[in-house]
């Protein structure tokens, strides 16, 4: 029997300009976080706030 999964890949897209930049696993066995991080955006050139997005 296979056991259920408790990660999940999600990407991070920047707020600015709406690219996907990041790839990453986040723990989904209590519910799906809101998560926001200050990342480098390849496009603007600064670091600017992503935020979860599903693909």
């Amino acid at each position: 029997m296979a056991k259920s999964k408790k990660q999940e890949h999600v990407w991070l897209e920047c707020k600015e300009c709406g690219d996907r930049n990041y790839r990453t696993e986040v723990n989904v066995q209590g519910g799906t976080p809101k998560l926001e991080l200050k990342k480098f955006c390849k496009r603007q050139r600064k670091r600017t706030v992503h935020k979860i997005r599903r693909k």
